[in-house]
């Protein structure tokens, strides 16, 4: 047997294996044998059935078993001592042929670098402080929401709510059959109504009026026939209102407003923090030049395509193009393999990152306060799913390098008009 090594990038091996009948001969005749003990042939005794016949019949699927498995064993122990592989390994090539056996593996390793101190970078972080105008929006959005719907013989505005029959009309503008939809209601306050609006406005309960769109040979029309129209009627700020909207926590206005700016300024908090760690991964990266393993760049678009088959009837939709989302995706890939190794280095650096059992104590109790339930019952769901729980851990060591990186790495503070005009696309 002979294994040569050649380097396609610093990341990328092609390992060639070639292995000629002295090293497979033995194997191909002992599986044989082994097989021969297990099959019943018509004419034959359990076992007895001729060597030859057993060759003829079943050899060549007894010699891919068998090519396989000497693959696989050289691979475990030949190839993974020396060159610790990353993502999987991908046969280029392979022949038998005389005896003689040829296999092309690619592989990926490791990458080298060295990690930069994070103290040196720094990120930008937006900063917003909620502000009573912000408080009075959500308060009339809170209003809108609480609304009620009450017929209406006012003509149709840009808020109105309205119940249509929607009638498909063909090239000649005639009614097509069986293409009806009744009883539609639209909120013509809704952006993804505006065509509804533009055709509706102003009319009244009974009018009719036709609508297109899309054009060429996109093009539909339908007939509206208005069958009701209908006005939003907002609740009175009162106790009831307050007591509603806040799930009974708060029933003055004074209350509810505060309680509405904290629950605001929340939200643009946590908003934050997670576009830090976005701007954090992406500073990291650019600091750090390096190649990364083709195979795993495939492994990560795959595993990503298997995702969205399994979302969909494990099936791609009907249509999708592999090979453009490939090319499209590929970029995203290489960070994204990038950053694994990055942060993967970050971990084995940083000894105070190590997963202690308070962590997890910790995590789970978090995890059932928020979910209403018994620490009991969320110890015994992580305990039933090794899977779950190996997520869990790596999800509690990734917040805790963040934190610690958030805590090394400068901040540049922006506001969120600022923020925005940087970071938009």
């Amino acid at each position: 047997m002979d294994i040569s090594v050649q380097d396609i990038t610093s990341v990328d091996k092609e390992i060639t294996i070639k292995a000629g009948d002295e090293d497979l001969s033995a194997k191909f005749d002992k599986a044989l044998r082994s097989y021969r003990k297990k099959i019943n042939m018509p004419g034959f005794r359990p076992g007895t059935a001729p060597l030859s016949i057993v060759r003829k019949r079943f050899g060549k699927e007894i010699e891919s078993e068998q090519i396989n498995a000497f693959i696989q064993e050289v691979f475990e122990k030949e190839i993974i001592p020396k060159h610790n592989p990353v993502g999987e390994p991908h046969v280029d090539k392979m022949n038998f042929e005389n005896g003689n056996l040829e296999v092309t593996i690619k592989i990926g390793v490791k990458p080298e670098f060295d990690l930069v101190d994070v103290s040196t970078l720094t990120v930008d972080k937006m900063v917003y402080d909620v502000s009573d105008e912000d408080v009075d929006k959500e308060v009339e959005y809170a209003r809108k929401r609480y609304s009620e719907l009450v017929d209406s013989d006012e003509p149709v505005s840009d808020e109105s709510v309205v119940v249509v029959d929607a009638i498909k009309l063909d090239d000649a503008g005639e009614p097509v059959p069986g293409d009806t939809d009744e009883n539609k209601e639209l909120d013509l306050a809704s952006d993804e109504n505006a065509e509804f609006k533009a055709a509706l406005s102003g009319k009244k309960t009974g009018d009719e009026t036709t609508v297109t769109f899309g054009d060429g040979d996109d093009k539909e029309t339908f007939k509206l026939v208005l069958k009701a129209v209908k006005k939003r009627v907002e609740p009175e700020m009162d106790e009831e209102f307050f007591k509603k909207a806040s799930n009974n926590r708060h029933s003055t206005l004074e209350e509810y407003r505060s309680y509405l700016k904290s629950s605001v300024q929340d939200y643009f908090d946590q908003a934050s923090n997670d576009m830090v760690r976005d701007r954090i991964v992406e500073t990291i990266i650019e600091a750090h030049g390096f190649e990364v393993p083709e195979v795993l760049i495939e492994q990560i678009l795959h595993n990503k395509l298997k995702g969205m088959a399994q979302k969909n009837n494990n099936q791609l939709p009907e249509g999708f193009d592999v090979k453009e989302y490939m090319e499209n995706s590929r970029p995203n890939a290489v960070l994204e393999a990038k950053w694994m190794f990055i942060a993967s280095a970050y971990l084995e650096k940083f000894e105070d990152l190590e997963l202690k059992p308070e962590d997890v104590d910790s995590f789970m109790q978090s995890e059932a306060a928020k979910y209403g339930l018994s620490v009991e019952m969320i110890k015994n769901y992580y305990a039933s799913s090794p899977e779950q729980l190996e997520n869990l851990r790596n999800t509690i060591k990734t917040d805790k390098l963040f934190k610690k990186l958030t805590d090394d790495i400068g901040t540049n503070e922006l506001n969120r008009d600022d923020y925005k005009a940087k970071y938009s696309k």
